[in-house]
């Protein structure tokens, strides 16, 4: 086991590497530069001007030598300067630590994709096995109708429609941030209700489509498995259904759904630069969009090299978790 997972990290650097440097020559095959920001608003801008900032940030160079020049600071955990206004350093916008842990950028993107992801699975692995165990039941239609309802819905729209619905007309639910204006002066349980009610929304939004889409996997691998022989003869040993479900199929039914989770990774961090944008969440996923249109370099390539990893330790996770699940994969068989 330690073998393989040790493995397994040396195989990330390099894939790692890769990505950065993909995103590193997207990220300059983009239009415009981030000086432009800087200098088309100001018309005391002179070219020369312009090409002493250009000269100052670095983008004089060639763009295989910038990168060179990134990756240098990247071995030191250096993500250097902002472009912005403010010049402040990339991880002390990511990772403050002036601001309570709670209120940090990573942490708040982190801990909402945690929290989404184990609400997923909590309720997909459930809906998956009763679907499956109760094929072609009122049941099974309804769960099948709600997933192809998740997979069509855009989950923006969705975001906007339970804000307006919720927040606006029935005004059960805050819209926007992940606490309220006085936050501070309520009690202790006071600040965990006002917490939950903020997350409600913008969970609800992040769960929908991914739970939609294990339900399904977990519907079609325990399926496949409640046919096998193996099955068939645990139920002729006069074994519980509920035995034979949980006990046999379960395990070998959730193989599947453990590549699934760890290849869905990706697509919930990209999924925080919506669903926070739209709820007003300083996340990651803000922050990032904010980079974008700043056109702020460090800090887009600081975001993508750290959602990169993230991904990666996903993957690690789904392979390790494989192996716990299946016997024979530790064994080599």
């Amino acid at each position: 086991m330690l073998t393989y997972l040790a493995k397994r990290l040396l195989e990330m650097i390099p894939t790692l590497f890769g990505i950065t440097l993909i995103s590193f020559l997207i990220i300059h095959l983009a239009p415009g530069k981030p000086t432009d920001a800087l200098s088309e608003m100001n018309p005391k801008m002179t070219p020369e001007a312009r090409e002493r900032l250009e000269k100052y940030y670095g983008l004089d160079k060639p763009v295989m030598v910038q990168y060179g020049l990134w990756l240098k600071r990247i071995v030191r955990l250096d993500f250097g300067e902002s472009f912005s206004m403010d010049r402040r350093p990339v991880m002390q916008k990511i990772w403050d630590t002036k601001q309570p842990i709670t209120e940090r950028r990573l942490f708040i993107t982190f801990m909402l994709n945690l929290m989404a992801m184990i609400i997923i699975l909590l309720i997909a692995i459930p809906i998956g096995i009763s679907s499956a165990t109760h094929q072609h039941t009122l049941f099974d239609k309804i769960t099948t109708t709600t997933v192809f309802v998740g997979f069509a819905m855009p989950s923006f729209w969705l975001a906007l429609l339970l804000m307006l619905l919720f927040g606006v007309y029935l005004d059960w639910l805050p819209i926007s941030g992940l606490k309220s204006m006085n936050y501070d002066v309520l009690p202790f349980w006071g600040k965990v209700i006002d917490r939950v009610r903020h997350l409600v929304l913008p969970l609800f939004v992040v769960a929908f489509g991914s739970l939609a889409a294990d339900s399904r996997y977990m519907r079609s691998s325990m399926l496949e498995v409640i046919r096998q022989d193996y099955v068939t003869v645990a139920r002729a040993k006069g074994l519980s259904e509920k035995a034979v479900i949980y006990r046999h199929a379960f395990r070998n039914a959730l193989l599947p759904l453990i590549t699934l989770i760890g290849l869905s990774v990706p697509g919930l961090i990209g999924g925080s630069v919506i669903f926070e944008n739209i709820f007003g969440i300083a996340g990651m996923g803000q922050l990032f969009f904010n980079g974008v249109m700043a056109r702020d370099y460090p800090l887009i390539m600081a975001i993508l090299t750290i959602g990169a990893f993230l991904t990666l330790l996903g993957n690690l996770l789904a392979d390790v978790g494989y192996m716990l699940a299946d016997p024979r994969i530790r064994t080599g068989q």
